[in-house]
């Protein structure tokens, strides 16, 4: 496995600790935080090895990697946050095509024996009419909380 090498700044040592010492954010990142101030080759002492930081921290050598990887490829913010997916697991429910017909039956008039359309409506509507094979009120809400 090759060694990325983190080397801080002044100026991102000082805004790592201000992050770690706050507590005010996600732990995750938090933590990310931590392992590249003790990864720090640019430091007073010597930086720690992934193992060290591992059981030190409780998290895998695999992630340490990662997180020196990133920060060494893409910069600090990138070390900090979550890394995105390249291939999602799910493909979302709402796309364009739906999102569409969503705004549509939106826009239109409701049932007859309703005055307005809710969200339990729009959702049944969609999967009625087979544009989605299920959907929630609550992914409907979020659909047309965008717009």
């Amino acid at each position: 496995m090759e060694k990325y090498v983190v080397e801080l700044t002044s100026e991102e040592q000082k805004q790592l600790a201000q992050l770690v010492s706050k507590g005010k954010t996600a732990a995750r990142k938090i933590t990310h935080a931590r392992v590249l101030l003790q990864a720090n080759e640019s430091q007073d002492g010597p930086a720690w090895t992934d193992k060290q930081i591992s059981e030190a921290f409780g998290i895998h050598t695999n992630t340490i990697h990662g997180i020196r990887r990133r920060f060494v490829e893409h910069g600090l913010q990138a070390a900090l946050d979550r890394k995105k997916q390249d291939h999602p697991s799910r493909k979302p429910i709402v796309d364009g095509d739906v999102e569409a017909h969503l705004i549509a039956l939106r826009c239109g008039d409701p049932p007859e024996s309703k005055s307005s359309w809710n969200l339990r409506l729009l959702a049944d509507k969609l999967v009625e009419l087979e544009i989605v094979p299920s959907i929630s009120h609550e992914t409907v809400r979020q659909a047309l909380k965008k717009k």
